[in-house]
């Protein structure tokens, strides 16, 4: 697997915190789920691996045990998923609330004090 981001690969992605990381990790996802819903093989697994590249970058910058286990299985169900038999039997739309609390996160964290996100 080539790496595609590779500015984030060295060292950009340590800046970022948890959440805006999994918000990435979650948008690599989206753009998955979106091309194989249209039926784009080459386009879905290329933007699962760039899911899956980011999310090596966050297991190698985790220290916290906990933290490191979710993202192992949650990496482990990806993979299963995308390349594999789909044994856990994940669906898009669980992918997309997983992700989805990341994102908002994310957001609230840049949104100026007092501004509602709508």
């Amino acid at each position: 697997m080539n790496v595609q981001h590779k500015s984030l690969a060295a060292g950009r992605w340590n800046e970022l915190s948890f959440a805006e990381q999994m918000a990435n990790i979650g948008s690599e996802v989206e753009r998955a789920l979106n091309w194989k819903a249209k039926n784009n093989e080459d386009y879905s697994k290329k933007a699962s691996e760039r899911a899956l590249e980011l999310m090596d970058l966050t297991l190698a910058s985790t220290k916290s045990p906990a933290r490191l286990k979710e993202l192992a299985r949650t990496r482990e169900v990806l993979v299963d998923y995308f390349d594999g038999t789909n044994e856990y039997k994940s669906t898009d739309e669980s992918w997309r609330k997983y992700f989805f609390y990341f994102t908002y996160a994310a957001r609230l964290k840049m949104m100026p004090k007092g501004q509602v996100i709508n």
